[in-house]
């Protein structure tokens, strides 16, 4: 028991920081012992703990004691107060040099169990560890012994002990059975922390022949059992006797009965221990019915935050206990029979522990020494000192005194005070030790800082140059500037106590050599030192923030300024988070030259981003930050709520914005019935909402997922929702976009959009399709559907009919529908236009007027009217032919049109014709009309040949589109020499029967440009050029001997053209044959009623190339060689409704086109038909 004592002792106050051992050394600084041989009193420097637990499992225990000192220090050891020396017992192992000595584990250590104390000791004093208790635990085993079975009545209480052996702590107590199988513990049944079990009543199913108590101690790898123990539990007869009054009333009373407390025994108990430890305290009652136990603390309302309420309630912890958990709690056990109570007296005390640390020192000779010892406890402490490890009584010296306060006071100290002291200090949890060691002694001054040391300081701040000095007495310090004998001073100068000067806001005038001057009662010594002042360094250009997208490249730059004379010491870094960033470590980093590189950046790189300007003497930082945006991160945890038919709320948690503020949330739906897999926008609601009510179809399985936009775009959507289906009910809505089409004159279609599949709301939707003539007072004709769409029949031509659907499915009808009106089928118009009239505006262009047909003719809305125009012959030409049909349309109601892209000086024929979106009426009568003459197109086969040095021979052909009577042509040419110089344009009037031309007198080798034209009496055409170079004198033998002056070549040229001109009149006289144009002029004129529209072989759109809108032109004989210019007729002859423009981009149809080719063979006159 006393060992467990000692142990549980031991161990506590060394976990609660109690065994705690300081020895202070002098701080006399290393490079004043490697300059001079100083003394130095013992210090020790380590040592083994408090206690030193001697397991089995371990080969050998070291005592471990080490020291300094000059001279070096010898070591000797107590052992429980006596001396001891382990070099004497050759069953130690000892170390040279050393106080340690090693304890082998041969089997035999209890001898060597005790209290050990180490002390160092040299010439000037003793240094002394605390005390370190060696323990030998024993092997724990319970003892033998027979135990008798346990019999009890049943309802009586039973105390099973278990009493287990000591050992190292800690003690790991378990009941069980000889199969291993736990003791199973409940309100009834519960294990006491002193190890024993406890019935608070018995009853048949705790007889048994096996508790075992088991006793584990793990840091000993032990596990003990004590000897099975036997429960039996008796009946109680009385409770089978007579339903006698008497015989129930005495069961009744040895069975319930009030509570009494197994553990603790008496009133009130007092609990000690030490701040940091747990309190446990336990009430285990007996009684029956079983106690139920209760816990207060006395004056409050309820027990501290960190109690917690264990085994069933009957044990009360509180972990890491503190003055405030100090107090009178209470425990209380109560059952329908009364109750019993237990106060516990808790007491929080600590372990000793140093307020003031007595210090070690250097003291001048004849100076004052104050050893301070303050301690701190509870209970309170006791002090005692010693000096060299004896007792301070037992070294008695007249210059020393203790004062009431427990300090040492030394006046007038001398050298042989010196010495170590010791302060121990002990209370009931625990002691503590401290070492001082005071030496008296002198020492002239030693300076330590290194002599003409360099300083590189930077202008504007501040500067330290160092003087450290060691000596006894102090020193006074002081610094000069070379130029100057007296020591520095002014405000932007001090001198702090451990020699070194401060130079606050540099300037370049403190550069310079300085002294530092060291001096006491003992000697004078002094050092030089240099000071630079550089300019700082700056950064000019500093990086900027950053807000990019993941996955680009970015660049932060940096640019300094620095003092020039640092030359190559000048570094530019960069940091982030506090590190330093490293290209070579991150193969996404690119530093060069004061630019930082990422590439591919990702969320990780976000943060700032430091960049640091050094040099030896200073540096600069600027700081940026890389702010990384992307989409958002898909919400989380979406689920639906608040489910209410066709009703539901939908929340969920947003995802990581990603340094963008999400603007919206995008709801979706999936429904498993028509669309399955396809996922369909259903709301959208605003950035900083995180829920929404969604109103549902009827009849659908539907799952919900959401989305997050932000600026950067629209982010992966969430994890879709558990499915919710609604239930059936009645269509919402009635079709929409309800059209009727008449595509013949007696059939009505009715077409609509249906409802889409989940606007069903319930299973076998259809329509009910009603309709009746309006104003008749008929009544409605309904029809049930299943498709979209529905053909009335026999219904009169473009008649007003009412028509309305509504839907129905089994659950029941829509609402009531909408009543629309639309008119049945179109026929053909049956009328034709009447007094159509033709005015011809100029040489291309015309305006056609016409009578509206009456809309009883219509049999249809009116689309519009379409002329229909052919040209019948060149006024050139006495014979008519019946040309290429045109076709123009022109939309809405209107009476009059404007017709461009006639060719002048033609006759031409035209008819009006109504229609509707069934097709065209009738046409009118055929208006004939003729178109004035027109400037002439361009000259055709103009060439020039037979080039000679003086003179060329020009060879034309009149124009294809005379548009008019000929009157001329006019020859213009001009010298034209690749210089920059034009010679002047000459001009020749030639007569319209010519169509050859020599020109003589020009210049030889030389280049001319040859302009031609053909008028009429409207004007000129355009000139078409050419340009040609006379050829010196020998060169005409070889021009005038070409194939295209040989006979045979001309001969050959003729046969070609008479032939071809046989071939063309055989087609004419064929393609004419058969008919008379006056015949197919009528047939022109009545076009076939029964032409399904306007897109068959009879119209079609205009394409005809070959007769595209002339252009009218003046020219004047000697004006400017370009063409002359031509204003757009309509802006003359405008027509507001017009759906064309001159240049023939208009809407127009034709008939089949008959292509119609002739050829005039010419001489050198031009004959006109």
């Amino acid at each position: 028991m006393r060992l467990l004592r000692k142990i549980l002792l031991l161990l506590g106050a060394c976990l609660h920081m109690s065994c705690k051992y300081q020895s202070n050394a002098l701080d006399i600084p290393l490079e004043v012992l490697a300059r001079i041989n100083m003394e130095q009193l013992p210090t020790i420097t380590e040592h083994s703990p408090a206690s030193l637990i001697a397991f089995p499992f371990e080969e050998s225990f070291p005592m471990k004691c080490e020291a300094t000192g000059n001279p070096g220090p010898e070591f000797r050891w107590t052992k429980n107060g006596e001396d001891f020396d382990p070099y004497q017992d050759p069953r130690l192992i000892t170390l040279d040099d050393s106080g340690t000595f090693i304890i082998p584990n041969n089997g035999n250590l209890t001898e060597f169990q005790g209290n050990y104390r180490c002390f160092a000791t040299n010439k000037l004093g003793t240094a002394m560890s605390e005390e370190i208790e060696f323990i030998v635990p024993n092997v724990p085993k319970f003892p033998k012994e027979i135990t008798e079975p346990i019999e009890v009545m049943e309802g009586q209480s039973v105390i099973l002990e278990c009493n287990p052996p000591k050992g190292i702590p800690p003690l790991q107590i378990y009941w069980m059975t000889m199969s291993l199988q736990h003791i199973e513990q409940d309100e009834r049944v519960s294990m006491g922390l002193n190890g024993n079990l406890y019935f608070s009543n018995a009853i048949k199913t705790d007889s048994r022949r096996d508790y075992c108590c088991f006793a584990a101690f793990p840091r000993i790898r032990t596990i003990v059992q004590k000897n099975a123990m036997s429960v039996v539990v008796k009946s109680n007869k009385l409770m089978k006797d007579s339903d006698s009054g008497s015989g129930r009333g005495y069961a009744n009373s040895l069975l319930e009965r009030k509570p009494s407390l197994l553990t603790p025994t008496g009133k009130e108990s007092h609990t000690y221990l030490v701040k940091g430890e747990d309190l446990q305290l336990e009430c285990i009652a007996e009684g029956f019915p079983t106690p139920e136990v209760e816990w207060v603390k006395i004056g409050f309302h309820k027990l501290p935050e960190r109690a917690v309420v264990e085994s069933h309630g009957k044990l009360l912890t509180v972990e890491m206990v503190n003055e405030e958990d100090e107090g009178k709690y209470m425990c209380r056990a109560k059952n329908p029979h009364g109750e019993v109570v237990h106060y516990f007296y808790v007491t929080v005390e600590e372990p000793p522990e140093f307020e003031i640390e007595p210090q070690s020192q250097l003291v001048t000779i004849g100076a004052g020494v104050v050893i301070k010892c303050v301690v701190k406890g509870n209970p309170q402490p006791s002090v005692a000192w010693r000096v060299n490890g004896q007792p301070l009584n037992d070294v008695p010296t007249s210059n020393r005194k203790v004062l009431k306060d427990g300090t040492i006071s030394i006046h007038n100290a001398k050298p042989e005070n010196s010495a170590v002291y010791q302060c121990e200090a002990t209370n009931r949890h625990g002691t503590i030790l401290a070492n001082a060691n005071i030496m008296i002694m002198n020492i002239q001054p030693l300076i330590l800082t290194e002599n003409n040391l360099r300083y590189m300081a930077v202008e504007g701040k501040g500067a330290v140059m160092h003087c450290k000095v060691f000596s006894s007495p102090a020193s006074s310090i002081t610094w000069s500037k070379a130029d100057s004998a007296d020591a520095v001073e002014g405000e932007r100068f001090s001198v702090h106590k451990n020699g070194s000067l401060e130079i606050q806001n540099l300037m370049k005038e403190d550069m310079g050599e300085y002294s530092c001057f060291a001096q006491n009662t003992e000697g004078k010594v002094a050092i030089a030192a240099t000071l630079e002042v550089k300019d700082p360094t700056r950064i000019v250009d500093p990086p900027r923030d950053l807000r990019v997208l993941a996955g680009t490249t970015i660049q932060f730059s940096c640019q300094a300024e620095f003092d020039p004379s640092i030359g190559d010491d000048f570094e530019i870094l960069w940091e982030k988070d506090g590190m330093a960033l490293n290209g070579s470590e991150n193969a996404r980093y690119m530093l060069d030259d004061g630019v930082l590189e990422i590439i591919d950046v990702s969320f990780g790189d976000q943060g700032f981003y430091v960049c640091v300007a050094r040099t030896p003497v200073d540096q600069d930082m600027a700081v940026a930050q890389l702010s990384v945006v992307d989409v958002p991160d898909p919400p989380e945890d979406v689920i639906h709520s608040e489910h209410n038919g066709r009703s539901v709320k939908l929340q969920w948690i947003p995802g990581d914005d990603h340094n963008s503020s999400i603007t919206e949330f995008v709801i979706e739906f999936e429904e498993s019935q028509h669309e399955p897999g396809s996922w369909r926008e259903m709301m959208r609601v605003p950035g900083n909402h995180h829920s929404a009510q969604l109103k549902l179809h009827s009849h659908v399985d539907y799952r919900f997922r959401v989305y997050a936009i932000n600026e950067v775009g629209r982010g992966r959507p969430s994890q879709a929702t558990e499915r919710y289906k609604t239930p059936a009910s009645a269509p919402d809505k009635n079709p929409e976009n309800i059209k009727i089409e008449g595509h013949l004159p007696h059939e009505m279609d009715i077409n609509w959009e249906p409802l889409s599949p989940i606007e069903h709301n319930g299973p076998g939707l259809e329509y009910k399709v009603s309709y009746r003539r309006q104003g008749n007072g008929e009544d409605w004709k309904e029809h049930m559907v299943k498709r979209h769409s529905f053909l009335v029949k026999n219904t009169p031509t473009f008649v007003l009919y009412e028509i309305k659907i509504q839907a129905k499915n089994h659950m029941g009808w829509g609402p009531d529908p909408k009543i629309i009106t639309a008119y049945s089928g179109e026929d053909f118009p049956s009328a034709a236009p009447e007094d159509v009239a033709v005015d011809v505006m100029n040489n291309t262009m015309m305006q056609v007027k016409w009578a509206h047909v009456h809309k009883d003719k219509l049999n249809g809305h009116l689309g519009g009217y379409r002329i229909s125009y052919w040209r019948l012959r060149s006024l050139l030409d006495s014979k008519k032919t019946h040309g290429d049909k045109h076709t123009l349309t022109f939309s809405g109601e209107r009476n009059h049109a404007v017709v461009t892209g006639l060719r002048p000086f033609s006759e031409y024929s035209l008819i009006v014709m109504a229609f509707n979106s069934r097709g065209n009426g009738p046409g009118s009568h055929p208006v004939s009309f003729k178109t004035p003459e027109g400037v002439p197109g361009e000259v055709a086969a103009f060439s020039v040949t037979s080039i000679q040095k003086h003179k060329v021979t020009l060879t034309w052909s009149p124009p294809v589109d005379a548009n008019g009577v000929i009157i001329g042509y006019i020859l213009q040419y001009q010298l034209i020499n690749d210089t920059e110089e034009q010679g002047s344009l000459m001009s020749l009037n030639i007569s319209a029967d010519n169509n050859k031309l020599h020109l003589q007198y020009l210049e030889a080798l030389s280049k001319y440009k040859f302009y031609l034209r053909c008028c009429t009496q409207m004007g000129c055409g355009p000139a078409v050029s050419e340009e040609r170079t006379t050829v010196p004198e020998a060169s005409l033998a070889s021009i005038h001997g070409g194939i295209s002056n040989q006979g045979w070549f001309i001969g050959l040229m003729c046969a070609i053209a008479l032939l071809t001109l046989i071939v063309l009149i055989a087609c004419f006289v064929n393609r004419n044959k058969g008919g008379k144009y006056s015949v197919k002029e009528k047939e022109d004129l009545h076009p076939d009623l029964e032409s399904p529209g306007i897109n068959d072989d009879t119209f079609c759109e205009y394409s005809d190339n070959d007769e595209k809108p002339l252009k009218s032109s003046q020219h004047s004989l000697n004006g400017d060689l370009k063409g002359g210019d031509s204003g757009d007729s309509m802006v003359d002859y405008g027509d507001e409704d017009a759906h064309f423009h001159e240049d023939g981009s208009f809407i127009g149809e034709y008939s089949g086109r008959k292509d119609r080719v002739s050829m005039e063979i010419k001489g050198n006159n031009q004959s006109t038909a």
